[in-house]
């Protein structure tokens, strides 16, 4: 709940507001997992509201966690349905970044994606993309503090819940809205929506190709919306919110990743606010796309910078549990 649904709720049955806030430390701040653990609050109320409220319905279904630290959750909820969601730390920093998922399964057809090959199951609830925060809270009692939209599913494609659930993350476990990226494959009817509400956390954007030709053969929502279609959009987000947005571009070893390729990305994005982040292909079993050279990632990089933008090369996690980018596909379905 909202702080004020559940506000709403303590008027309903006869409580004060006062108590809600005292729930919402508990459950968003304290990682409580049940009522009985909120001391604070009498027995009488606490019977009451067990009788009514659950604070979670998740399951974890599976655990692992990476030789870098990066710990990936298969969670299932009251339906049977699964998703993945992932925690990653990066050495030396103290940010605590979840990845979530905002759907089950995805029906944008990405042809490197492993989530992809699963299909599109059904959207998920906004209290089911914020359980996945607090199910990685609640087991290694470490408070999250970044959260990418990165999971599993096209968040566009589910953007009502999307929003609630940012709204839930920002106000109730009192995350930055720029501590919070949403990533989409380019649903530019979604990006304009952003725009007209003026959307203050990071948008990222996978474009991954520079032409019309290369990025459809890949990327089936280009035959919708091409990629000059998809620029002139973020340029009209970055004019209403006055943010920069980010480039994702996954480097696809001699498909994507040529010195043509480089040039041809700068020149698409040379009027447009941005920074570029620089993804390492990551292998999916039963694609045919492979890793690109060092060499090549390096020359693309530095041509890119040329251009006077901000370029970063993503760096890896949980790539030996499958919890790298692109990896997640929720292949424990298939063994279960």
């Amino acid at each position: 709940m909202t702080k004020k649904e559940l506000e709403d709720f303590c008027l309903s049955i006869n409580e004060t507001k006062y108590r809600a806030s005292q729930i919402r430390n508990w459950i968003y701040l304290k990682n409580a997992s049940n009522f009985d653990m909120m001391t604070d609050l009498s027995r009488k109320f606490r019977d009451k509201i067990n009788e009514v409220l659950r604070i979670s319905t998740y399951k974890i279904r599976q655990k692992q966690i990476s030789l870098d630290g990066t710990v990936k959750y298969l969670l299932e909820f009251e339906d049977g349905s699964c998703v993945e969601a992932v925690l990653m730390r990066f050495d030396n920093r103290e940010n605590l970044t979840a990845c979530v998922s905002s759907q089950v399964g995805c029906q944008m057809g990405c042809k490197f994606c492993a989530t992809a090959k699963r299909g599109f199951i059904r959207n998920l609830e906004p209290f089911e993309i914020v359980e996945q925060v607090l199910a990685i809270q609640n087991d290694l009692k470490l408070k999250v503090t970044n959260v990418v939209f990165m999971g599993q599913g096209e968040p566009l494609q589910n953007l009502d819940n999307v929003l609630k659930a940012i709204e839930i993350l920002n106000n109730e476990f009192q995350i930055g809205k720029r501590r919070i990226t949403l990533s989409t494959c380019g649903v530019v009817s979604g990006i304009n929506k952003l725009a007209e509400i003026n959307f203050q956390p990071n948008l990222a954007i996978s474009v991954h190709c520079s032409n019309d030709k290369k990025r459809s053969e890949i990327m089936p929502i280009n035959k919708k919306y091409p990629i000059n279609v998809l620029i002139q959009s973020l340029k009209d987000f970055v004019n209403v919110t006055k943010n920069r947005v980010t480039i994702e571009y996954t480097l696809i070893g001699e498909y994507n990743d040529s010195i043509y390729d480089a040039r041809e990305l700068s020149l698409l994005i040379k009027d447009l606010k941005c920074n570029i982040n620089l993804i390492i292909y990551n292998p999916v079993l039963g694609d045919k796309f492979k890793r690109p050279e060092k060499i090549s990632i390096q020359k693309f990089k530095y041509i890119l910078e040329q251009s006077g933008k901000k370029v970063t090369i993503r760096l890896e996690r949980g790539a030996d549990i499958d919890a790298a980018c692109g990896q997640l596909s929720g292949k424990y379905f298939e063994k279960n």
